[in-house]
């Protein structure tokens, strides 16, 4: 008959430290960062959609709003006659604007023409 010797079950080896403790804190951080890409990932899809409705909506309006007319052209103005444009030099050198030298050769290339 033999005889054995010693315990008949082996030790269990337990790692040092808190190995759940671990994996609990490993795991929350985890989940949190998902949790919080997750909630952002979703604040920039309703941004988006809400950008989508607005220009929709200016989209909409602006094929509603039936186009301004084209302003009138106004009539291209006559050419001032001699007369007005000497006027006009002379007011310039009453208001010392231009000098009588000045007055002078404007008035000669007026009546030049």
């Amino acid at each position: 008959m033999l005889v054995r010797r010693g315990p008949l079950m082996r030790p269990v080896l337990r790692p040092v430290g808190s190995p759940l403790l671990r994996g609990m804190l490993i795991g929350g951080t985890a989940y949190a960062a998902g949790r919080g890409a997750a909630r952002n990932a979703q604040r920039e899809q309703d941004q988006n959609e809400a950008i989508a409705q607005l220009q929709t909506q200016q989209t909409q309006q602006q094929a509603q709003q039936p186009e301004a007319p084209a302003p009138a052209t106004a009539a291209p103005a006559a050419a001032p006659t001699v007369t007005e444009q000497l006027t006009q030099l002379g007011g310039l050198l009453q208001q010392g604007l231009i000098s009588q030298e000045e007055f002078a050769a404007a008035k000669a290339k007026i009546l030049d023409r």
